[in-house]
């Protein structure tokens, strides 16, 4: 069994690599070519946490697995990841577990790639601002998936904490370097939700965090943070208005995203309020953006199909190149 730590994942696979792996698991979900129940959420009152259960297999990989995903928000104020997981995945020819990697960089990297495929299909190639909702342990791959798709000259990023946003900044101006876009704390959230090309929320709100009547027509929203029924990070206008609503799971949005099941029990929208899954979009089963004035969402709630594929090719570029640790358990 081989054991990958973050940094072994940073070594065999860029964010690249993860939006090739994402676009290839979103096709296969939407194709009907693996099983991905929907996840097992239990609550954890006690510390405002959750652990979360999610299962898949890839018949045409030989490969399933399994990811344990916590969300823990406090977590932060001790300095640990607010999102701690692991990832096993398991050999579809013989059951047997030959993998377990690190979860929590997996999940980054494989959410930031879904919100990178949306982005690269859907907002205007000529996009020049971005704007960026929450600095958590998500943020972060977020931030390089959008850049990596759009040559961006700008980026603003907004958090109800201001230290941890200018802590956010300073970091990705390192970090984020080699890309030739600006990156800054916002001051004007208002104003900036109103010139945003690009509008990625990540966070875990449990209302609106802009007024989706600011945003400009051409512009492009990746919904990432509400994955529960009480979360919302986007509000009825926008939801109700937009021109397109893409999902990554017809099945798992309506069960699980309040940015949808809200307004839904408000009578706001119906079921139709969706346009089809981006696996759909992918396959040309249905027409990504059509004129520069649309509004444009993707809304994800995480589906465990992205780990297992994108699991799979970091396991096995990891065996080509040597990195990790055998481990006989």
């Amino acid at each position: 069994m081989l054991l990958l730590s973050r940094a072994d994942i940073g070594k065999v696979f860029s964010m690249k690599d993860a939006i090739e792996a994402d676009r290839e698991a979103f096709m296969l979900y939407s194709q009907g070519k693996s099983a991905v129940p929907l996840r097992t959420n239990i609550g954890m009152p006690k510390h405002s946490g959750q652990s979360l259960f999610m299962p898949a297999y890839v018949a045409d990989l030989d490969c399933a697995g399994v990811k344990v995903v916590s969300v823990f928000p406090k977590n932060l104020e001790a300095g640990k990841p607010s999102l701690p997981a692991k990832m096993m995945l398991i050999d579809g020819r013989t059951g047997e577990v030959c993998c377990i990697m690190d979860g929590t960089y997996l999940t980054q990297l494989r959410t930031g790639a879904a919100s990178g495929t949306a982005t690269l299909l859907l907002s205007r190639k000529d996009a020049r601002k971005g704007l960026i909702f929450g600095t958590g342990g998500q943020a972060a791959a977020q931030l390089e998936a959008m850049l990596t798709v759009r040559a961006l000259d700008a980026v603003e990023v907004v958090d109800i904490d201001v230290k941890r946003a200018q802590a956010f900044v300073a970091d990705m101006k390192e970090a984020l370097s080699h890309f030739s876009t600006e990156i800054r704390l916002c001051d004007d959230p208002e104003g900036a939700v109103a010139k945003a090309d690009i509008i990625t929320t990540v966070t875990t709100s449990k209302k609106p965090v802009f007024d989706g009547r600011k945003v400009k027509n051409g512009a492009h929203i990746n919904a990432v943070g509400a994955y529960t029924h009480e979360m919302q990070e986007l509000d009825e206008y926008l939801i109700a208005n937009a021109d397109k609503v893409i999902v990554d799971s017809r099945e798992a949005a309506l069960a699980e995203a309040g940015d949808l099941i809200i307004p839904l029990n408000k009578g706001i929208i119906d079921s139709g309020r969706i346009n089809g899954e981006l696996g759909e979009l992918l396959m040309g089963k249905l027409p990504g953006r059509e004129t520069e004035a649309e509004i444009t969402i993707f809304k994800t709630v995480g589906l465990a199909v992205l780990d297992i594929v994108t699991a799979h090719h970091i396991y096995h570029k990891a065996q080509l190149m040597g990195i990790g640790i055998q481990a006989d358990i």
